[in-house]
């Protein structure tokens, strides 16, 4: 990772090489740390945040269902990141704002730690989302089960559910694949290891819903809404495995993947083994939209 400009932490902008934490952070040992995935694009009008506010939102909701008092407003934690990207002096990047329980008492309880805000950003890779954007993405249905909310709480985007999230990604990695789609416990389509996912059969495009065990992604709200705004039938259901290998298409929306076409499940085509139609159209008008170049969704950027 090059770096670039400066980390905002609790408060204050430190270069971003020492912006440190200690060893016995309570997060580092038990996962008691929440965070988000923002990003920053060049726009017609300047740089500008994609729907900055609902991520700062989801912030606050995911700490709350983990008991956690971030010790600043909402307004305080914007104002952090729109100076921390200000700093880095990028055009475009990816935004990590985290709030976690700190230093101070080990063991399993978290709440006697103070909890630390960091907030930083870095020029985004797109490498590391070209898969589904040019040839679409080879999946592979991982044997790992999603998590659901009998475990842990999946409308909190805690780090404590990446840990699932990242076997099954390795698994996948390992198998040759691009990446996982983990099923819940009751052998429904939940979600990649770190997309929303959608297919495309007869026209309609389908989802699951968030009792599937899924988080309530905002690229994934912003593209249902750009779908039915054009018109599209978008439905909220449980999903079998079996729709993915019959299919039209298949694509995941994420912070980082955007909209990224899934042309391959377990080695079988989706579709005719190319990104489809309605994906194709959807990565251009969620590109168009987050780019400022649609003006029904300029509310969804705040501009640097």
């Amino acid at each position: 990772m090059k770096e670039q400009g400066r980390i905002w932490m609790n408060g204050k902008l430190v270069p971003f090489g020492s912006a440190k934490v200690h060893v016995l952070t309570h997060a580092l040992h038990y996962s008691t740390a929440v965070f988000e995935g923002i990003r920053c694009y060049k726009t017609t009008k300047g740089s500008a945040i994609f729907r900055l506010p609902e991520h700062v939102n989801r912030l606050f909701k995911s700490a709350k269902i983990y008991s956690m008092k971030i010790p600043f407003s909402r307004a305080e934690i914007s104002e952090g990141i729109i100076k921390t990207v200000r700093a880095s002096g990028l055009k475009e990047c990816y935004i990590r704002p985290i709030a976690y329980y700190g230093y101070g008492t080990m063991g399993l309880t978290p709440t006697p730690n103070k909890v630390a805000v960091a907030i930083a950003c870095w020029e985004w890779n797109a490498g590391e989302s070209s898969a589904g954007k040019v040839r679409g993405a080879r999946c592979k249905v991982s044997s790992w089960l999603r998590i659901d909310s009998r475990s842990q709480p999946m409308q909190a985007k805690a780090a404590s559910n990446y840990a699932n999230a990242a076997l099954a990604r390795v698994e996948a990695l390992k198998d040759g694949y691009d990446e996982a789609i983990m099923l819940n416990y009751h052998g429904k389509v939940s979600e990649g290891s770190a997309e929303n996912i959608f297919t495309v059969i007869k026209g309609e495009i389908a989802t699951p819903p968030l009792n599937a065990g899924i988080l309530d992604g905002i690229t994934r709200d912003s593209v249902i809404k750009i779908a039915r705004s054009e018109g599209m039938t978008v439905v909220e259901r449980e999903i079998d495995r079996d729709e993915l290998y019959l299919a039209d298409e298949v694509f995941m929306t994420g912070t980082a993947a955007e909209v990224k076409s899934v042309t391959e499940v377990d080695n079988v085509p989706v579709g005719d083994g190319r990104p489809g139609e309605v994906t194709r159209k959807l990565q251009d008008l969620f590109y168009e939209a987050s780019r400022g170049r649609d003006e029904r969704f300029s509310d969804w950027l705040v501009p640097i």
